[in-house]
């Protein structure tokens, strides 16, 4: 059933071997990225699609493409952009996006697109449950409260960063990411189509002049829901 299932994209084979182990395999699956994905938004429709990772994701959808693009045949009603936490991570994302604004903004339109939010930090206590937390900022509002409470932290390994993906267990992915009882999901949203389509050829396209000056303004015509 489609509107139960949901497929991750991730990068990376690290990740991915994380996420497949730590997935519900009845309604998750696991699509890895492997490299850096082409930027479409500098690339002709005719590369864009000769691209093997581009390729992977129109057959994983199997919603196909451009004039070909059918959403009664989308194969999961969440498709989950599963990237590292950091300036990498942020970036892998933005690429894909820009693939999906470009080629099938129905799937947006439809609400059927997803950020996940994997954890920065994990804070270990010796007393007590060990916190994850999702930004600099969140991590000493958490050690603050925490020694403030009474918690403690231990000599080693009290605060641990994650780098990637890939540095977590299938449990703690599982656990912080993926559970639909714990993770926190961001939907992607269009307020209008040609908005959001113009606001990705600001940020991925040539003019360096005009993306200074929209960062400037910031982004008012997309905005992610925590849900």
């Amino acid at each position: 059933n489609p509107a139960e299932c949901e497929v991750f994209i991730v990068e990376g084979d690290s990740a991915g071997g994380s996420a497949v182990r730590g997935r519900n395999p009845r309604t998750q699956a696991i699509l890895p990225i492997r490299g850096k994905i082409l930027n479409v938004e500098r690339a002709r429709l005719d590369r864009a699609l000769g691209n093997q990772e581009v390729q992977s994701l129109i057959t994983a959808f199997g919603t196909g493409i451009g004039e070909d693009f059918d959403l009664s045949k989308l194969r999961y009603h969440k498709i989950v952009l599963m990237a590292d936490a950091d300036v990498d991570g942020q970036h892998i994302r933005t690429l894909l996006l820009t693939l999906l604004f470009r080629y099938m903004p129905e799937l947006i339109k439809q609400g059927h697109v997803y950020m996940a939010q994997p954890p920065l930090y994990r804070i270990k206590w010796t007393n007590a449950e060990h916190d994850y937390v999702y930004s600099d900022r969140e991590r000493d509002v958490m050690l603050a409260d925490g020694h403030a409470s009474g918690k403690r932290l231990p000599k080693e390994n009290a605060i641990q960063r994650y780098k990637g993906l890939g540095e977590m267990d299938y449990s703690e992915l599982w656990e912080t990411t993926m559970s639909p009882e714990h993770r926190t999901l961001l939907q992607v949203t269009l307020d209008e189509a040609a908005a959001a389509d113009e606001t990705f050829t600001v940020l991925m396209g040539e003019d360096v002049e005009s993306r200074r000056s929209f960062i400037q303004r910031n982004a008012k015509d997309v905005r992610f829901l925590d849900i």
